[in-house]
């Protein structure tokens, strides 16, 4: 392979999504927001699928920008996190159906349970937060 033969099409995908800077702004985020959720819904069955590493470079960018814009009051566990969230929205245990029964939630809020994958993913997509901040 020849550097000569990738500039193109990386060319193409940073123009898209910006990637040769941090997030500018609210709607770039959105931008970038909407384009991992594509990815997720087209190729989330597929864990292996190549666009995950490009996934995983716009997840930094988001990690990044949420950080800098919107910082967690402390820095926590993903349960504190969690609890914030629920405490923002006015939620109880029983009104996050994405995680599962009120028991579930009560273990997974005590540190008793980690959240799955597919439950971090949903409450991430919710709240929009990071995934990264309901897993730690």
């Amino acid at each position: 392979m020849k550097v000569s033969d990738i500039l193109a099409p990386w060319g193409a995908v940073n123009a898209a999504l910006g990637l040769g800077s941090p997030i500018r702004n609210g709607a770039h985020y959105k931008e970038m927001l909407r384009f991992v959720d594509e990815c997720f819904e087209q190729f989330g069955a597929d864990d292996d699928h190549a666009i995950f590493v490009l996934v995983d470079l716009v997840a930094q960018r988001i990690k990044a920008y949420e950080d800098r814009e919107h910082p967690w009051p402390d820095a926590g566990t993903p349960q504190s996190r969690l609890a914030f969230l629920m405490e923002q929205h006015g939620l109880r245990q029983c009104d996050l159906p994405e995680i599962g029964a009120q028991s579930v939630v009560s273990a997974v809020l005590a540190g008793k349970r980690s959240l799955n994958l597919r439950q971090a993913r949903a409450l991430a997509q919710r709240f929009h937060v990071s995934i990264e901040a309901l897993t730690g």
